[in-house]
């Protein structure tokens, strides 16, 4: 199966009873397993936790760090793009090259890659000292 198959069949367990907006996200590990993620909304916005957040969750879990591949479904008129945390957990786990499938449930799809969706990113590297 392939991501977005596996995004597409996740986002139907998203709990949105609020925005009714599902979002659906699997990624692939550095070693080829793939972890997915729903949006789960929360009557508290904004406590709910993102589809990205929710796979991200799913490999961290499982004992995994890296990041090969992301692929972001939804029913909208264009691909959804992750929001601005998402973007700075992906970059936390995948290199800037790391390609990013952004899909609407009607086909249409954007490729991206993490580094695109983050110029400038925040980084370990701002935390150093010379």
């Amino acid at each position: 199966m392939s991501l977005i198959d596996e995004a597409r069949a996740v986002r139907e367990n998203a709990y949105a009873p609020y925005s009714r907006f599902k979002v659906g996200a699997a990624l692939r590990a550095g070693s080829g397993a793939v972890f997915r993620g729903c949006n789960v909304e929360n009557v508290a916005y904004p406590e709910g936790t993102c589809a990205e957040a929710g796979a991200i969750a799913a490999m961290i879990a499982a004992g995994e760090t890296e990041l090969t591949e992301l692929a972001v479904i939804a029913d909208s008129p264009t691909p959804v793009s992750p929001c601005g945390g998402c973007r700075q957990k992906l970059a936390e786990f995948g290199r800037h090259d790391v390609k990013v499938t952004l899909a609407t449930t009607d086909g249409q799809r954007f490729e991206t890659t993490i580094g695109a969706l983050l110029p400038g990113v925040f980084s370990t590297e701002h935390m150093n000292r010379v």
